[in-house]
């Protein structure tokens, strides 16, 4: 009949590496890689779990230490300074940053343990006691402060908050976005263009009503002479230019 053995749980493989690095007491700057790999292969041999991602997680380390044993049988790599570089430097690091963690954790425990243990009694205090106010003794509170020492000070307020304004921008009213209906603008620049037939592009946006009006034109009469629907001729630089169309009147 074969004799029950219950194992211990541990929170991962590092807690794991901890519990035979301290059975074992040996020295965790100078890991027997050979026996401690011994040791937790036959853990996780007798390890029962359904959970895959506990399970893949404890046979991820195995390979580690594996891969470290096998490294150990090799001469031994050198760093850019010369010196020999101990394959299990890496694994060490990570036990001792967990061990301090693990450390920490149990110590935050026992602290709230503890504050647990803590009672306070509430606050009572007399009536009179709670309701008494320090009386304000104005004359100390005033000193020499006159009236015109307190005109003085608001004076100097004032002025500094006016110093605070930057005399250009504050000029500048409020940035509103102006809608343009281009399909509309489009649809009225090219009846311009059919009515007129030959007619000057300063005079077109004359009849503009706003700064976003005339950009918008420009732009459509740009797109009209891209896509061949107008042709634009000036004679002379800083002549106006005149634009003929070639839409075919309605």
């Amino acid at each position: 009949m074969a004799i029950p053995v219950k194992l211990e749980v541990f929170e991962g493989p590092l807690d794991l590496l901890l519990h035979l690095i301290d059975k074992n007491k040996v020295d965790i700057y100078d890991i027997p890689i050979v026996e401690i790999t011994a040791q937790y292969l036959e853990y996780i041999k007798r390890l029962e779990t359904d959970d895959m991602n506990v399970m893949s997680e404890f046979l991820v380390m195995a390979a580690t230490l594996i891969d470290i044993k096998c490294r150990m049988l090799l001469p031994k790599e050198v760093n850019e300074e010369g010196e020999e570089e101990d394959p299990r430097a890496e694994l060490v690091q990570k036990l001792l940053e967990y061990k301090m963690f693990k450390y920490m954790s149990l110590e935050l425990r026992d602290r709230q343990v503890d504050a647990s243990r803590n009672l306070y009694r509430e606050q009572h205090l007399p009536k009179e006691v709670a309701a008494y106010r320090q009386p304000v003794d104005y004359g100390e509170l005033l000193g020499d402060m006159t009236l015109n020492k307190l005109h003085e000070i608001f004076k100097s307020i004032v002025k500094k908050q006016v110093d605070k304004i930057d005399p250009i921008r504050s000029q500048y009213g409020n940035i509103e976005k102006e809608e343009i209906d281009m399909e509309a603008k489009t649809l009225y620049v090219e009846a311009y263009a059919r009515e007129h037939s030959r007619f000057s592009f300063r005079g077109l946006l004359e009849k503009q009503s706003s700064r976003m009006e005339i950009i918008v034109t420009f732009l459509i009469i740009l797109e009209l002479m891209k896509v061949g629907k107008i042709l634009i001729t000036q004679e002379n630089i800083f002549d106006d230019i005149i634009i003929t169309s070639n839409l075919a009147r309605g």
